[in-house]
């Protein structure tokens, strides 16, 4: 029962970390001001820290060890490239080329993460 817990808390901060993510993209664009509001610095990393943990104790209790499995592997390598992409969305890029690029790419790795998740699979379209 508790991982079913688990994996609906994970399933939700996927999707309030998700909303968020373009709604920080959006305020940079057109409303830089919301960013520096203190509640919009804190809420992303308090439900990122709660979806990772959520994840890792989906993976305990499941006993998946993401050396050995390679899909895990896979999710993992692509969320630290959705949070680095992410970060130059947000606040790193110089440009609105480069802000928009990263943008894109760190929506690439989050679709990419979810058809990983699904399929248990590296290469999901390959199926």
């Amino acid at each position: 029962m508790m991982y079913l817990q688990l994996k609906h808390l994970h399933l939700t901060c996927i999707t309030l970390s998700l909303i968020l993510f373009v709604t920080r993209f959006y305020w940079r664009k057109q409303n830089p001001s919301m960013l520096q509001k203190k509640w919009v610095k804190i809420l992303p990393h308090t439900i990122d820290t709660i979806l990772l943990a959520s994840a890792i104790g989906m993976a305990i209790i499941a006993s998946i060890n993401p050396l050995e499995q390679t899909w895990l592997a896979a999710k993992i390598l692509a969320l630290l490239a959705y949070i680095f992409a992410g970060t130059f969305a947000i606040k790193r890029a110089s440009n609105p080329q480069v802000q928009n690029l990263s943008f894109v790419l760190a929506l690439t790795c989050f679709a990419y993460i979810l058809m990983v998740a699904f399929s248990k699979q590296v290469l999901p379209w390959m199926n």
